[in-house]
């Protein structure tokens, strides 16, 4: 009777997990994936995570801002974004961030999302704003990737940062003439 149990038991569970992708929805690979979704208006500059007048230090950040267009014919749902930033000639990831979007409202076939940003977790330092102007190996590539469904991560694309700082320092107090 034993046997006869263990070997209804293990049908059923090879039949479930045959049947269980089918339940879930169809999990796209990576190549199916890449062609779900257009990258469009993006944006990257350098933003300031920290700064202190004195001792002097600056740390900025690379940050990416984006929309993406659904090119599937159903309505998209729950995406994982994921950004990885490194620096030009450093095998290391600089940083990244990780962004789930799309969790309250369907992106529906044919339609924009509204803009979605990333900032690296990591960064340069320096101590003013002139040091990293002035730097000319200061440079960052940043690596987009996407998940849905279950999905492996697929690349969407790769993009060189931008050198635009979005910082401006405090500008000292001066006491009022009389």
């Amino acid at each position: 009777m034993t046997k006869i149990s263990s070997a209804i038991v293990l049908i059923l569970a090879v039949m479930a997990l045959t049947f269980f992708p089918t339940a879930c929805g169809d999990i796209p690979n990576t190549e199916e994936l890449k062609n779900y979704f257009e990258v469009l208006d993006f944006n990257s500059k350098w933003v300031k995570k920290y700064y202190s007048p004195w001792p002097e230090k600056l740390t900025l950040v690379p940050q990416i801002s984006f929309r993406i267009k659904n090119l599937t014919e159903k309505a998209i749902k729950h995406v994982y974004f994921n950004a990885i930033f490194k620096v030009r000639g450093i095998q290391e990831v600089q940083g990244d961030d990780l962004y789930s979007a799309l969790s309250k409202e369907p992106l529906m076939p044919g339609k924009v999302s509204d803009i979605i940003t990333m900032t690296s977790n990591y960064g340069a330092e320096g101590k003013r704003l002139n040091d990293f102007k002035s730097n000319p190996v200061w440079k960052a590539t940043v690596k987009l990737f996407v998940k849905y469904k279950g999905s492996r991560y697929a690349l969407l694309g790769e993009w060189e940062v931008s050198r635009d700082i979005d910082f401006k320092p405090d500008e000292p107090l001066t006491p009022e003439k009389k």
